[in-house]
């Protein structure tokens, strides 16, 4: 998002950013005025730690809390002239405040895309492009699964539009295309090939600018571990900075990269303790390190599979092992294995199907040369971005809908 905002400063545009409370410094470290939510849940009460139980976690962050961020969204709209609104795609409420405001808005899909597309498996599942009669009618059924899971709330949301004057909707991601653009933060050449795409879908490409709180961690800072070593292999082992209880699989990963012949550098994030952790002479553990740094020197990264890291991976034609542990996560797996950049594995897999898989990324020169044709696809995707043009021409439609209209002059003859 604040990639997106950068983008939109650096041509003028006056950018305010309304989020949770914990995100005020990274927004402000990067400029930008903050705004919060006033009667809408934050912290953990908006994004649960436990997403186990996926109708429980739709109730209490998605469809109960909508109406609130609705009505957060329309009062700060209210008090500030606004031409246009970026959401996020999950955040359904605030689309329903935007749309309820009459504000062109777009939503922002920073991963695969949520909404349903025909012959695209749904993000729900590791389910790959579909090759035969029979694997279309399994995406259909998860497309199907995922869209009556999502519709057991829409009567309450429906409601939520009543009350807001907006007529109702059919199917919970009819949402989707009330937006004016609906944006994903990802390469058409990394994502599967959809039949077809609605009139409003744009392909934008990675938003992928460094955090602030990162940028401590940047060059001065960074050395590499291994420079009185030649001629083995390097990895980067990279945790999520998500808390998805990834302790064991982290240490399971680590355990097998010391049964190879290779130097890794493991990033444990802010959610694990690296003391902790067990780590061998060939693995320089820490809490974390410059990834697009580390990526220049190292050929693989074995990681948990967020947009980031699998996206960064990639445009430094770098192969990947993925142990997906979220829903997104298994769905950028199942995209680098099916593209040829990288294997996946289960995160309950053993250290010796790790270092199996290693292995096989070491000595199979084909996932190199998949990752980098297809990190060149990205990067051109990048350098040709169209979010900027098109969150123009939405906030240009809403800046002309908020002039009042010009008075007529009337003659009249006089008798």
């Amino acid at each position: 998002m604040l990639t997106a905002a950068r983008r939109l400063r650096q041509n003028g545009h006056h950018i305010r950013v309304m989020a949770d409370p914990a995100m005020r410094s990274e927004v402000e470290a990067s400029g930008f005025e903050f705004v919060t939510w006033r009667c809408a849940p934050t912290g953990t009460a908006a994004d649960p730690v436990d997403v186990s139980d996926m109708s429980d976690f739709l109730r209490r962050a998605i469809f109960g809390p909508a109406a609130l961020y609705a009505a957060d969204m329309r009062d700060e709209i209210d008090r500030v002239p606004t031409d246009a609104v970026l959401v996020l795609d999950a955040l359904f409420g605030g689309a329903l405040g935007a749309e309820a405001s009459g504000v062109p808005f777009a939503l922002l899909s920073p991963h695969v895309s949520l909404r349903p597309l025909p012959g695209m498996p749904p993000v729900t599942t590791g389910l790959s492009q579909p090759k035969t009669p029979e694997q279309r009618a399994e995406i259909e059924a998860a497309n199907a699964k995922q869209a009556e899971t999502l519709n057991a709330f829409l009567p309450d949301f429906n409601r939520a539009r009543a009350d807001l004057g907006l007529r109702p909707l059919a199917d919970a991601f009819d949402l989707f295309d009330r937006a004016d653009r609906l944006f994903l933060a990802t390469s058409r050449a990394f994502d599967f090939q959809a039949d077809s795409l609605p009139a409003n879908f744009r392909y934008v490409g990675p938003l992928l600018d460094v955090p602030n709180w990162s940028k401590s961690l940047q060059k001065d800072a960074w050395k590499a571990p291994w420079l009185d070593r030649s001629g083995r292999p390097r990895a980067l082992i990279a945790c999520s900075t998500g808390a998805q209880g990834q302790r064991d699989m982290f240490q399971r990963i680590i355990d097998a990269v010391e049964t190879i012949e290779i130097d890794a550098i493991a990033t444990a994030g802010p959610n694990l303790n690296i003391a902790d952790l067990n780590a061998p002479k060939n693995v320089h553990l820490i809490r974390g390190a410059p990834h697009d740094l580390v990526m220049k020197d190292v050929s693989l990264v074995i990681s948990q599979g967020g947009h980031g890291t699998t996206t960064r991976s990639l445009l430094n034609g770098l192969p990947q092992l993925i142990l997906p542990m979220g829903r997104d996560q298994t769905a950028n797996a199942a995209r680098v294995e099916a593209k040829g950049a990288g294997l996946q594995l289960p995160p309950a897999a053993s250290a010796d199907e790790i270092a199996a898989a290693v292995n096989r990324l070491i000595a199979e020169p084909s996932f190199t040369k998949a990752a980098r044709f297809i990190g060149e696809a990205i990067r051109a995707d990048i350098d040709r971005s169209s979010l900027v043009d098109e969150m123009e021409a939405i906030a240009s439609a809403g800046r002309a809908a908020r002039q009042p209209p010009k008075k007529l002059l009337s003659l009249r003859k006089s008798a």
